[in-house]
């Protein structure tokens, strides 16, 4: 890895830590009092930067398309809440996978990997706010040194 690319990863997994540290996401109350209030859509363009991923990626993770995320933005309207849960749920596995992996391209790196005999990749599972669960299951069963 280059220097840049170690300096741009960094910064990515920086601004992950600062920008959604505020975020409780720690239990799932928690998680459905926000979504239920609505998130704004500058969170999703944040945690898009955040995570190096195009915004149409994130939009299709959590099943919604880019012009209509954009139109929340243009609008000033707030995510609704089933939007808002998902993303809400992927910002809490990106925080953990960075507690666990050290930074978001290693954890991501992580993701685009097939389970072991398998050929499903985590990331495969994140288009469910109940995928985004069992992924972050298999991210505590490996802190705690389970077989995964």
């Amino acid at each position: 890895m280059s220097a840049t690319s170690v300096l741009l990863s960094d910064k990515r997994t920086e601004a992950l830590r600062i920008k959604f540290s505020a975020i409780d996401v720690s239990d799932d109350m928690k998680v459905f009092q926000y979504a239920r209030q609505g998130l704004k859509p500058g969170l999703f363009y944040d945690f898009a930067e955040a995570i190096n991923i195009s915004n149409k990626s994130l939009a299709d993770l959590i099943n919604i398309s880019s012009r209509t995320i954009s139109n929340y933005k243009e609008q000033k309207k707030l995510l609704e809440p089933v939007y808002g849960e998902h993303l809400l749920k992927l910002i809490g596995l990106y925080k953990k996978g960075v507690e666990l992996f050290g930074t978001v391209d290693e954890f991501s790196y992580w993701l685009n990997k097939p389970f072991w005999n398998s050929k499903e990749r985590p990331m495969d599972w994140l288009t469910t706010p109940g995928g985004v669960d069992l992924v972050t299951d298999e991210l505590i069963k490996m802190a705690y040194g389970d077989a995964v």
